[in-house]
């Protein structure tokens, strides 16, 4: 593996995982006063790692909920790493069998979003470089878990302090980076209509999934938006 290339992906990681890092000590806030052990918070954010599904998860272990609901909550919550994974396959058809297994499960939301910059500004998503953004983000949400469930006391109802927005934050800046891509707007609001509607008269937490195929089946049928060339003088000269 190449160190530049890693300790780049760790300079990238930082931001994000500063900006998660008070979304880490929530969960482990809610995960210690839904009763769980400090162990089990940590081992959750360490195999799951997946902060909606572990808010999820732990509300739903909060009204005694059987196990198989539990599951396929998570899922459908989880269901645009489906996505996620499709979309960056073929960036990473040089990585080995065991890096792809680590590439998929520390594919989180700003992993993905990330990725997807790099390859489009030209340079290459080598395995160096996706360990190296993945690890200081892992490592912070698992370590900032455990913080949270340390000093959950202190942090008390988390919606009485404005916490429990930082879910709808923290994906609101991921989507934003995106807004130069093409049919942006439109894809974005057919999402968030469709997912509005599903939250109505589906439930949570499928509108999030059912939200995410409705843009993406948008966006297969939308015809990319040509960007605006200069004329070509030459041609132009040769006709005149």
């Amino acid at each position: 593996m190449s160190r530049a290339d890693f300790f780049d992906g760790l300079r990238g990681g930082i931001p994000v995982a500063l900006a998660a890092a008070p979304f880490g000590a929530l969960f482990g806030a809610l995960a210690r006063d839904q009763g769980l052990s400090l162990g089990e918070l940590t081992l959750m954010s360490g195999t799951v790692y997946a902060g909606a599904s572990q808010m999820v998860g732990i509300d739903l272990f909060g009204h005694n909920v059987q196990a198989w609901l539990i599951v396929l909550s998570i899922l459908a919550v989880n269901f645009r790493h489906v996505l996620y994974s499709a979309a960056i396959a073929r960036y990473i058809r040089h990585f080995s069998p065991v890096q792809k297994f680590f590439t998929f499960f520390l594919l989180v939301d700003p992993q993905f979003a990330e990725t997807v910059k790099r390859h489009e500004s030209g340079k290459p998503v080598t395995f160096a470089w996706y360990l190296g953004f993945a690890a200081v983000v892992y490592v912070v949400w698992v370590a900032l878990s455990l913080i949270g469930g340390l000093l959950g006391s202190m942090i008390g109802d988390p919606k009485a302090i404005g916490l429990d927005i930082l879910l709808p934050v923290y994906f609101l800046g991921i989507v934003i980076g995106f807004r130069k891509r093409d049919n942006f707007l439109p894809v974005v609001i057919a999402s968030a209509g469709v997912s509005a509607i599903a939250y109505r008269y589906v439930g949570s937490p499928w509108h999030v999934s059912i939200g995410a195929l409705a843009g993406v089946a948008l966006a297969a049928v939308l015809p990319p938006v040509k960007a605006n060339r200069k004329p070509d003088l030459a041609h132009e000269n040769h006709e005149v």
